[in-house]
């Protein structure tokens, strides 16, 4: 009878480990929390998000807390990573990063490094519309900073990453690309060893008549595109032939990190502006935004991400020109 006993708890104990691991496997980003962030972010409250404005700083304290909430460690000493910049003649202005860190768990992996990143500043106001001037930014780009703050929630639950990875949120993309030039420059002169860098920029509506869900800018510098549709064993990526018409590949935060480290550094997007209509307006509000798809975007890219994070070798590279 005892030895049935003992059995059974080793039983008991053996499926609970099983359930337990299943349960950390299958993390999903649901709709609501996506949905939360940007409600947020987009909210008149913070009046646009403007670079230097008490709007932005507002954004900051929320990612930074909810960072924290995750298990998120900052990269440097603090999440704000601070610089200064003059905007035409204008006074100097300051503005912040915010970088979180999730250290890698392979002692050999870790040493090289992924960004995975989007900016959360906006415009601050646009032109009036039925007495409303906030240009809210919710798909540009309250939706990529919701992407990185969940997927980097992902990783902090589940610390399945060999190689570490940043997650960094850029202040005054809409300067000019002024935080992530200061952060990538930052991290040059750190001489890390740099293996990609992954932008997020407006995921918050789908295309239609496509047979892919988002495209990647700069899609033939590298097989980033190939490789992680290989990854996920899917076209979830796909190529924009407006985004080479307007070389959107230099116009968002990756193109600094390619610059300065000559690596694949790309942005993921699901807005080449041919199914938006609202960009730099005030039209551009979360009531716009469809939260199923970006929830699913999300949760059907983190796979991809993963694999290329614990890949044994670097396999997505530049293409040769």
């Amino acid at each position: 009878m005892k030895k049935i006993i003992v059995l059974s708890f080793i039983l008991a104990t053996a499926f609970s480990c099983k359930g337990k691991k299943q349960e950390r496997e299958s993390i999903t980003i649901t709709t609501e929390e996506v949905a939360d962030i940007v409600h947020y972010l987009a909210s008149d409250e913070l009046k646009g998000r403007n670079t230097g404005t008490d709007g932005i700083d507002k954004a900051a304290a929320y990612i930074e807390k909810q960072l924290k909430s995750y298990g998120v460690n900052p990269y440097f000493d603090m999440f704000l990573d601070e610089f200064k910049f003059k905007a035409r003649a204008e006074d100097s202005i300051k503005g912040y990063n915010i970088v979180g860190y999730i250290e890698g768990n392979d002692e050999k992996l870790k040493k090289e490094f992924i960004v995975i990143g989007a900016h959360y500043d906006h415009i601050g106001f646009g032109k009036p519309v039925e007495n409303d001037s906030i240009a809210n930014g919710a798909n540009d780009n309250a939706t990529g900073t919701s992407a990185v703050m969940t997927i980097a929630k992902y990783f902090a639950t589940k610390k399945s990453n060999k190689r570490s990875v940043i997650f960094a949120l850029f202040s005054a993309e809409e300067m000019g690309l002024r935080g992530s030039d200061h952060f990538a420059k930052r991290l040059k002169s750190q001489n890390i060893d740099l293996y990609t860098m992954i932008n997020f920029e407006m995921l918050g509506v789908p295309f239609k008549e496509r047979d892919y869900e988002v495209f990647l800018t700069g899609f033939d510098k590298s097989n980033f595109a190939s490789k992680f549709n290989e990854y996920q064993g899917s076209n979830i990526i796909g190529f924009s032939e407006v985004s080479k018409q307007y070389n959107l590949f230099k116009r968002s935060d990756n193109y600094a990190f390619f610059q300065e480290f000559n690596v694949p550094s790309h942005t993921i997007s699901s807005c080449d502006l041919t199914n938006f209509d609202h960009y730099h307006k005030v039209g551009d509000e979360s009531g716009a935004m469809n939260f199923q798809f970006l929830s699913n975007v999300i949760n059907s890219i983190i796979p991809g991400i993963e694999k290329m994070i614990n890949t044994p070798t670097k396999e997505i590279i530049l293409n040769e020109e």
